[in-house]
């Protein structure tokens, strides 16, 4: 497992350009090893995120120069992509969430596979209250398919911050706990998902992601249909089989 820790805590994590550069390395680099089997994502100090640093966040990579359209434009692409980048990650991403955790900090979360708060945790989309759409950084495509359109609607269309028993009651988090405790509840998450198969585990995320937003449960079988076949390629499934014979735990690949 990796444990992810966003560190500006004087600016309860305010997201800048340099830590979406960062934190799109840390993507790449957890992908590229086969050692790590989950991420759990959290904040320094009494805060998740507080979104974006209105103090001065930094331009988008190759924006010097260019007009003030088009800077802005790579600018809020910069911002959205990163959530992107976590979402279609091959290793499952836990937010554990600690204080506040609003506008883009909670775009990252809701981009998280799994969501775990501390009962100090506060969420909301809150762009709106700035003049902006709250539709951002993937808001509007993650909230209503982890809470539902109707509730999501409300969640964005007044841009209310909202505690941590009102996330663990609609659904957003998996697990309501104590504070001081969300990175070690975290961990007992990654613990059972690292018992799984990798590549299966892989599999699993991107085939459920994908089949969310299939046009019909056809799509959704087919996709399913061809993972299992790739699947059962691995060897994985053969292994599962002696090891139940064997009355032992199986012994996974690790790539």
């Amino acid at each position: 497992m990796v444990l992810v820790t966003l560190d500006r805590p004087d600016r309860l994590n305010a997201i800048t350009s340099t830590m979406i550069t960062e934190l799109e390395a840390v993507v790449a680099a957890v992908d590229r090893d086969p050692d790590v089997r989950a991420v759990i994502l959290t904040g320094a100090g009494r805060g998740f995120c507080a979104g974006l640093d209105l103090s001065g966040g930094g331009t988008a990579p190759g924006a010097e120069g260019v007009p003030a359209t088009v800077a802005g434009f790579m600018w809020q692409d910069h911002l959205a992509t990163l959530h992107e980048k976590i979402h279609r990650s091959r290793k499952p991403w836990i937010a554990a969430v600690n204080g506040p955790c609003v506008g883009g900090g909670f775009a990252m979360a809701l981009a998280c596979d799994i969501r775990i708060a501390a009962t100090s945790a506060t969420f909301g989309a809150v762009f709106l209250k700035l003049g902006v759409s709250n539709c951002d950084m993937g808001t509007s495509y993650f909230l209503p398919r982890l809470v539902g359109a109707s509730r999501a609607a409300e969640l964005m269309l007044t841009a209310r911050i909202f505690d941590a028993e009102e996330a663990d009651r609609i659904g957003l988090v998996t697990d309501l706990v104590d504070d001081g405790t969300v990175i070690d509840r975290a961990l007992v998450t990654a613990e059972l998902i690292r018992l799984n198969p990798p590549f299966a585990t892989w599999m699993t995320k991107e085939t459920m992601w994908q089949t969310i937003d299939a046009p019909s449960l056809r799509h959704a079988l087919d996709i399913e249909n061809r993972t299992q076949i790739m699947c059962s390629g691995t060897g994985e499934l053969d292994e599962a089989r002696r090891a139940f014979v064997e009355k032992r735990p199986p012994s996974w690949r690790d790539d």
